[in-house]
């Protein structure tokens, strides 16, 4: 059996699906060891995952509370450029400590987040077989793919590509501190520099949380790409929810996700135009609004901290989201269309995806307004064809493998990689 090494950014949305696939791996006979901040500890092990602390000498306890509570009161390009001072520190955590721990643990294999780059590094200056995780969308970095972080959809043209081209430019530009701090370290390790932001180096396996058909038609597509759709199982986690509550009106689920759940002018909007319509709004501010705030939303919808999300989906006709990877595939696997208002990072791209594929509409966090939002929920609760859209995806998800085809996809690369250095020895 081998023993596999996580390490991916501190953040729910990669800790959840890491967590996921650790446990279906461990379910295998594998042992599993979540890498990360001293801060993450006991949510890493609420999940039944082992956790090996890295960054004791440099990371300040707090931090990451800090820096999500700044990342909610931002949006747009101003979250990704704060983004980037947190993200060079843990490029220096992992550099300086994640050689250790995999020496101390007996780490084999390395699981690395596409969006937590240096872990690549890691594992070639350790010379430790890798594979690549894509939590959000698959970053290609391809003139033809439009960047993650833009709405755009996908256009193989000239004018397309150049347009591509200067966004990845400024991404670069603009993580240039990460770059750095990751090349000094590949100069100390005799590696040869990174280029680019996010372009991953990975040669066993390449795996995304997407399904198949929620990617823009994108040809000649890596052969160690696969697109498995969701990494979910049970969580140890249990969580409470008032289902008495829950009327027969048509349910509107609504999240924020776990770092812009402090958006409350956004909740305050979905509130308002839920308000007027018979349909029963459920939000999860994933403790992003005091009490008080919770009062004062218009209308009477059914508010918690945390919700059980695939067992509300089931039941919901329509996720308003603020598009982040997760809470749009949760919808998608149960067949639910969506109203998405892209914030920050990865959200406009996916937002992209939902455009192109139909399964929902797309609305501008600055435009927004509760008239706006209002007759968009009416116009994809009434139009049959999202639904029909949604369920295409849903199907795609079901056939994809979830976890279960990326913990068959790790273990195949690796009992051939192992064979390879059997053979070559």
């Amino acid at each position: 059996m081998t023993h596999f090494g996580i390490i991916c950014p501190p953040y729910p949305g990669h800790l959840n699906p890491h967590a996921a696939l650790g446990r279906e791996l461990q379910s295998r006979g594998h042992r599993v060891t979540f890498l990360q901040i001293p801060d993450l500890e006991l949510k890493v092990q609420s999940e039944g995952v082992n956790f090996y602390p890295i960054g004791e000498a440099i990371y300040q306890p707090g931090s990451i509370a800090e820096t999500f509570a700044q990342l909610g009161k931002l949006s747009a390009v101003e979250a990704l450029r704060y983004s980037v001072d947190f993200c060079q520190q843990m490029v220096e955590i992992i550099c300086q400590d994640a050689p250790k721990a995999i020496a101390a643990t007996g780490i084999e294999v390395l699981l690395v987040d596409q969006l937590e780059p240096v872990g690549e590094t890691v594992a070639e200056y350790l010379n430790l077989p890798f594979i690549c995780i894509s939590c959000g969308q698959v970053i290609h970095r391809r003139a033809d793919v439009p960047p993650f972080f833009t709405p755009w959809n996908y256009q193989n043209t000239q004018w397309a590509k150049i347009r591509n081209q200067v966004a990845y430019y400024f991404l670069d530009r603009s993580c240039q501190p990460i770059l750095q701090t990751i090349n000094r370290y590949r100069q100390q390790w005799k590696l040869p520099n990174y280029r680019h932001i996010y372009a991953s180096n990975a040669r066993l396996a390449h795996i995304s949380q997407q399904p198949p058909a929620f990617e823009f038609p994108i040809p000649n597509l890596r052969s160690h790409l696969h697109y498995v759709g969701p990494l979910r199982n049970a969580s140890p986690q249990l969580v409470d929810f008032p289902y008495d509550r829950l009327t027969t009106q048509p349910m509107v689920y609504a999240s924020l996700g776990s770092v812009q759940n402090t958006k409350h002018t956004v909740f305050c909007c979905i509130a308002a135009a839920c308000a007027e319509l018979d349909v029963q709004l459920v939000i999860a501010h994933g403790g992003g609004m005091s009490a008080e705030i919770v009062q004062s939303l218009p209308g009477s919808p059914l508010v918690v901290e945390y919700a059980p999300q695939p067992d509300i989906m089931a039941k919901a006709s329509l996720t308003i989201t603020h598009a982040g990877m997760n809470t749009t595939l949760d919808s998608l696997s149960y067949g639910v269309p969506l109203v998405a208002i892209p914030i920050t990072f990865e959200q406009p791209g996916t937002g992209a995806r939902i455009c192109s594929t139909v399964v929902g509409e797309v609305l501008s966090l600055p435009k927004l307004s509760v008239s706006k939002l209002r007759s968009t929920i009416e116009q994809v609760l009434t139009t049959h064809s999202y639904r029909k859209n949604a369920q295409k995806i849903q199907q795609s998800i079901q056939q994809a493998g979830g976890v279960k085809q990326a913990a068959n996809i790790i273990e195949q690369v690796t009992q051939s990689q192992s064979y390879q250095v059997v053979e070559a020895l």
